[in-house]
């Protein structure tokens, strides 16, 4: 898939879609998420192009966020063309943090990716979360308040599949896929500390997959920490490659 014909705007409204933040308000050129939890991509402002912004736009964002009682934050493209725009914010006070990466591939690729499971392992697949597949994002090595954000938002999205591992009706791995703007966009990916390195990862991966090829959907896309390198093996054996990295820009 090149690069160069990606449509942007389509990869960040199915990023909001999948993970609906409490208010979403749309000004020219960009997609405001307004929301009081601890998920980035939800409480940001994102621009919908790549193409340079006017720097008198932040004044506008930051009256917005106070109008709700947010700070702003800014999720911003490593790209050339915003280079003045970081320029802007930084004589603003705001500083770079998270790096991450958009990754796109395809359904066919990811749903050929072998994966393993434990024995006696049931692979779940459903339209809304339950108790099982959220007590992942809560359990051992997890933020247990940033994982129960990321279970309100995902259980929001209007469209999706929330996949899940589970021995003796316990999940020890779980992802989700959201489906919208003609996209795949996979969230949510968690492992049990007790089950990593078993290819339970691949497994729910390879699931989610089939789900969108059964819809159609041909394109897939994921993002990830940049700082994340198991994942993004992971990743690049299904096939994905780095579209952009964003960064998000907050004031201390």
């Amino acid at each position: 898939m090149p690069f160069m014909h990606i449509d942007v705007e389509s990869i960040e409204r199915a990023t909001l879609a999948a993970v609906p933040p409490a208010a979403l308000q749309e000004m020219p050129g960009w997609l405001l998420g307004l929301d009081s939890g601890t998920v980035g991509r939800a409480h940001s402002a994102v621009p919908l192009q790549h193409a340079a912004p006017d720097p008198a736009v932040v004044a506008q964002i930051e009256q917005c966020y106070a109008a709700h009682g947010l700070k702003p934050t800014f999720r911003l493209p490593l790209v050339a063309s915003f280079e003045s725009f970081r320029d802007a914010l930084a004589r603003r006070g705001y500083a770079p943090s998270q790096p991450t990466r958009v990754q796109v591939g395809s359904s066919h690729a990811v749903q050929q990716l072998p994966g393993g499971s434990p024995q006696g392992a049931d692979l779940e697949l459903a339209a809304t979360p339950d108790e099982a597949w959220a007590s992942v994002f809560l359990g051992e090595g997890f933020d247990p308040v940033d994982g129960a954000n990321r279970v309100r938002l995902l259980g929001r999205a209007q469209d999706a599949v929330f996949a899940s591992l589970r021995v003796d009706g316990r999940a020890v791995a779980a992802g989700a896929a959201s489906f919208s703007h003609g996209w795949a966009s996979i969230h949510g990916m968690r492992t049990a500390l007790s089950h990593r390195g078993q290819g339970l990862a691949s497994r729910i991966l390879a699931s989610l997959s089939s789900r969108a090829q059964a819809r159609g959907i041909t394109s897939v896309f994921l993002q990830v920490d940049a700082e994340n390198t198991r994942a993004q093996d992971l990743y690049q054996r299904a096939g994905f490659a780095t579209a952009w990295t964003y960064d998000y820009w907050r004031k201390p």
